[in-house]
């Protein structure tokens, strides 16, 4: 099938176009930049169409009526030249007031229907709210994206009204119906339009909250608590405006002859990720926990793990090696050790349950025990 997809280099088509490329579809690209003759071309071509060009913060209010209206006339205009084929269009809940914007919006609705009516062809009309995702434009396509944007850098977040609230709706989920409208199940409302979901309602406060709490997550290592469908969706889109140049950064590490330690992760209630590394030769650990577990992952290295019962008893032992990966369970209520037996470092990674509290750590050191035997048993 050939897709035309208007203002496809926007956030909309972008997103679109990365669901469909593993599709057998044949795209057919415009933007700004294509000329008319490879629009008329790609219109006489299309036997679907997703109409995402539009035009929503211009330099002034005629270029709304160009960028909305009078493009989607053109289009109009091509696609009856052609296999009439159905269009869908991504308008916005603005073409419901009468601003510049909405009227623009709503002039393109109407110039659909009238194709669709006479085409007999489906013609299905989104007005969606504010979308957010990857790929949006900063002081553009959202505040979502301004405030993103802003927030992953350290710049201002200006707002008028705190408490003003937003309706917004993740670009997945849009793509996800955009894609159920293609093979001809769409989500119809009781308005009559066509719906993408679900939508979220925030208040600007809440959201800047969240937001400033992503940005805090490298210094504190503790990750959003993403139980949330919508805490999940906004801290991808986040981490999205990530600048390029400063993804990488360095957890602080405790190191000493032995090796390191370094937490790397704190989970909240699902615990903490560290790393360790053991030199040559060196044995690590000693200790042992009332109500801590861990999970010990090798990753590089040989060496061994051991644990005992702190009052004696067998020593239980498991060979490690980044060769061959293995999730070595270290139970409470054993004192626990890791050698390196190899020659170079033995790198592990550490899962306990909870994040370390040095003021309840609840570590305690102890040796190996000796396995009594006879009376010193009793």
């Amino acid at each position: 099938m050939n897709l035309l997809i208007t203002g496809a280099n926007g956030f909309i088509g972008r997103n679109l176009r990365a669901a469909l490329q593993q599709s057998d579809h044949r795209l057919l690209l415009i933007d700004v930049s294509s000329s008319a003759a490879e629009f008329a071309r790609a219109a006489n071509d299309a036997d679907f169409v997703f109409h995402l060009a539009g035009v929503n913060r211009p330099d002034n209010d005629a270029e709304f009526r160009t960028g909305n209206a009078d493009l989607t006339e053109k289009l109009v205009e091509a696609l009856e030249k052609g296999k009439r084929p159905p269009v869908l269009i991504s308008s916005s809940t603005q073409a419901a007031l009468q601003n510049p914007y909405g009227v623009s919006k709503a002039m393109a609705e109407q110039a659909l229907r009238r194709y669709g009516s006479r085409a007999k062809s489906p013609v299905y009309v989104y007005r969606l709210t504010n979308v957010f995702g990857k790929w949006s434009r900063p002081n553009y396509n959202s505040a979502v994206a301004t405030f993103c944007y802003n927030t992953a850098r350290g710049l201002p977040i200006t707002v008028n009204d705190p408490d003003a609230v937003l309706r917004l709706v993740y670009i997945d989920d849009v793509i996800t119906e955009f894609l159920r409208a293609l093979n001809g199940k769409p989500t119809r409302g009781d308005d009559g339009f066509y719906t993408a979901g679900p939508e979220q309602e925030i208040t600007l406060k809440k959201l800047i909250s969240l937001l400033r709490s992503f940005s805090r997550a490298r210094s504190t290592l503790d990750l959003p608590d993403q139980r949330s469908a919508f805490a999940k969706k906004l801290f991808a889109t986040y981490q999205s405006f990530l600048p390029p140049d400063r993804l990488a950064y360095t957890p602080k590490a405790h190191a000493d002859e032995r090796g390191s330690f370094a937490e790397l992760l704190h989970m909240n209630a699902y615990g903490q990720m560290s790393v360790n590394v053991t030199k040559p030769h060196v044995t690590k650990g000693f200790h042992w926990h009332h109500t801590k577990h861990e999970k010990f992952i090798v990753v590089s290295g040989r060496g061994v793990i051991r644990l005992q019962d702190p009052f004696g008893g067998e020593v239980y032992t498991y060979e490690v090696s980044g060769k061959n990966i293995t999730v070595v369970d270290i139970p409470p209520g054993y004192v626990h050790t890791i050698e390196n037996t190899g020659g170079s470092d033995l790198v592990t990674l550490m899962w306990a349950n909870e994040v370390f509290d040095p003021a309840h750590a609840d570590t305690f050191h102890r040796e190996f025990q000796e396995i009594p035997t006879g009376d010193e048993a009793k």
